[in-house]
């Protein structure tokens, strides 16, 4: 009997019974055939092998799809442990999951892997190998950079085999027994812990076969090009009491011409790394007195103040207030909001006249309490509440990344406050600012996520049906294609995710909408209806930097620290060519500095290309080169960072212009420059 099988487009197909996904795909074209990855069956990521039964939705994932991405980077990272295992024997494999931006893989080395054994071409690193019995595997001795051409060449050598991935599905005490058998602790480990009657599922490869959800590719062929990017330890599970290992992190491409590129890529993102950047320009810095808590410096200080006035001259236009709240608070508050049960490991805590408290990790708690101190009508309604708040949230040492992953930070948080049936304008009015924000902050590609309710949760299934159909209807009426990202909202609401895109096409998420009926409810919020009776208002959370000093990292990688006019630090230094006109130059920044402008004047006794070099390595914007002729003429020879010369203009003149383009947070005249 033939099922109908419904793909993307709408296009209806018979087949056979029992047709797999591989043989669907080859039967729309040869080319979808040679780039599909996987399936997705009535939205389940399925391997190529999997055949279809009954009448289902049918999509072939390709590497061009998200989820193909990471199945081909999650099948990278069993060749890579497929090829520690040969090359070490006696390790134990923990996991390796694909991420963002390539995969890792922790595991467990035996014994001491510290012996002196640094290769440093092929020929000494065979020289510092064992060979198996098979005399196909050497083994080595130690584990570091100077192991990894060792460890790529067997990687190769697997992908060379092209070796079929297949998938079992076994009983709970016999996949026991089968990792068990091959001295895989950590895999037992895992297997007892899951729920009884879940199915087990492994995917082998030659003589290689791991603990595994899947899926995977057809083989070991696909995996053409791949670079190990380094080794760094690890705890077990991220937890400091157990298991020291070993995570090697690694990238692959489905060919070497991606893998060059991507290689490009991160050298020029070195190059721009915001960290390198705010020691040179002196914006900010790390402490060990406060690992994970940033310094801002004075300079970095007017960058953050810069994007503070920006996000308050837009709000104050949209009828938003401003609020602050305590950064700790009671525990009873974190149990009743449900941050007790659900995001508990994130916080810090501490005690006060013998009762618990904790430092806050999100501001909401503290804006419902400001909203409930007081009775309000629906004539108040919307109310559009923000809080620039610093927040807290504990992360292990190991993650944390400049500005990027941090302990506190401050979070551009806003909670509105409305009718039921006030929502989606409200979210449609949200996403239009969103958007408005990052074209002026220099963002144009921005991609948008829906996401729907995970398993740790709060609420009724049809609070979250409602917020969930809002969402989707704001995002409609506006017509903003989105992604559908299952299972990822937030604990109490589903969410839409803004994606901004840098100038190297990376993919950053910055901005959240939050729709939540769930903590009106747990906090007893109400508002007095026309009816004079008592009704539950609805609230949304919204953030568009997300956390300031992580949006400011990214802008200052995105420029590579060439930043516009309205967020320089220092956006105009004067210049003087010779003691003779050290008084006019004086007095150009005294008229800079009135118009508003942050402006420096270097008047040393240096020579001027001195000078202008620089100003062109702190970055300053521009450059007023004022000599005997500009002091004649009051006139300024303008200079732009990394344009050059750009001609004598009269000094009132050059003025206005500079603050219009600062008041107007114009784009830089250039696309950012190379640091």
């Amino acid at each position: 009997m033939d099922i109908t099988i419904t793909l993307p487009n709408g296009a209806q197909k018979q087949y056979p019974r029992n047709t797999t996904l591989f043989e669907i795909a080859r039967s729309i074209g040869e080319g979808l055939a040679r780039a599909a990855i996987a399936g997705r069956v009535n939205g389940v990521l399925c391997g190529l092998a999997s055949p279809v039964a009954q009448d289902a939705e049918v999509a072939i994932i390709t590497y061009r799809d998200k989820e193909g991405v990471l199945i081909f980077r999650h099948t990278a990272a069993h060749v890579l442990a497929m090829a520690v295992k040969h090359l070490y024997p006696g390790v134990t494999l923990e996991d390796g999951p694909a991420t963002d931006t390539g995969f890792f893989y922790d595991i467990e080395m035996p014994g001491k892997q510290a012996e002196a054994c640094t290769p440093s071409n092929k020929k000494q690193a065979e020289a510092c190998t064992l060979t198996s019995k098979n005399g196909l595997k050497p083994a080595l001795r130690t584990v570091g950079p100077d192991a990894f051409p060792a460890i790529e060449e067997e990687m190769s050598r697997i992908v060379k085999a092209d070796l079929p991935i297949t998938r079992r599905v076994l009983p709970r005490e016999e996949a026991i027994a089968f990792f068990r058998q091959r001295g895989e602790r950590f895999k037992v480990e895992t297997i007892e812990a899951l729920p009884e009657g879940e199915a087990i599922s492994i995917y082998e490869m030659g003589d290689f076969a791991d603990l595994c959800r899947g899926p995977h590719l057809p083989s070991t062929g696909a995996v053409k090009a791949f670079q190990i990017q380094s080794v760094a330890g690890a705890y077990r599970k991220g937890d400091a009491s157990r298991e020291q290992l070993v995570r090697f992190h690694a990238i692959a491409f489905p060919d070497k011409k991606m893998l060059k590129e991507y290689l490009q890529l991160l050298e020029e993102a070195r190059k721009r790394d915001h960290r390198r950047i705010g020691q040179d320009l002196d914006l900010f810095s790390f402490q060990d007195e406060g690992p994970g808590f940033p310094f801002f410096h004075h300079k970095g200080t007017i960058i953050y103040n810069a994007l503070l006035a920006f996000m308050r001259e837009e709000l104050a236009a949209r009828q938003y207030t401003e609020i602050r709240t305590p950064v700790i608070l009671n525990e009873e508050l974190w149990h009743r909001s449900g941050h007790w049960d659900n995001y508990r490991e994130n916080m810090y805590f501490t005690r006060l006249d013998e009762r618990g408290y904790a430092v806050k990790p999100m501001n909401c708690p503290g804006g419902l309490l400001v909203y409930k101190n007081s009775l309000h009508s629906y004539r108040e309604l919307p109310m559009r509440v923000a809080e620039f708040g610093l927040v807290h949230r504990h992360e292990l040492s190991g993650v944390l990344h400049g500005l990027f992953r941090v302990r506190c930070f401050t979070q551009d948080d806003a909670h509105v406050f409305c009718k039921p049936d006030q929502l989606r304008s409200e979210v449609e009015e949200i996403i239009k600012l969103v958007l408005h924000v990052y074209r002026t902050a220099g963002f144009d590609d921005v991609h948008i996520e829906l996401s729907t309710r995970p398993l740790k949760s709060i609420g009724s299934d049809e609070m979250w049906e409602l917020a969930t159909s809002v969402l989707k209807e704001a995002l409609a009426e506006l017509g903003i294609k989105y992604q559908l990202n299952p299972g990822d909202g937030a604990f109490y609401g589903p969410k839409i995710d803004f994606h901004i895109k840098d100038c190297l096409g990376r993919s950053w998420q910055c901005g959240t909408i939050q729709a939540d009926f769930s903590m009106p409810e747990r906090f007893d919020l109400t508002y007095v209806g026309e009816d004079g009776e008592r009704h539950r208002p609805v609230m949304v959370h919204r953030a568009i930097f997300g956390s300031i000093e992580r949006f400011l990292g990214i802008l200052l990688e995105h420029y590579a620290g060439n930043l516009p006019l309205w967020l320089a630090p220092v956006q105009v230094r004067v210049l003087s060519l010779s003691g003779e006109q050290h008084a006019y130059a004086v007095e150009v920044g005294e008229r800079l500095r009135g118009a508003g402008l942050r402006a420096e004047t270097d008047v040393r006794d240096e020579k001027i290309g001195h000078k202008i070099r620089e100003a062109e390595l702190q970055k300053v914007p521009v450059m007023l080169v004022v000599g005997k002729k500009e002091a004649a003429a009051a006139q300024v020879s303008v200079r732009r960072h990394g344009l050059g010369d750009q001609g004598a203009v009269a000094l009132e003149e050059c003025v206005a212009a500079l603050r219009q383009e600062a008041l107007e947070r114009r784009k830089p005249p250039v696309p950012p420059l190379p640091v």
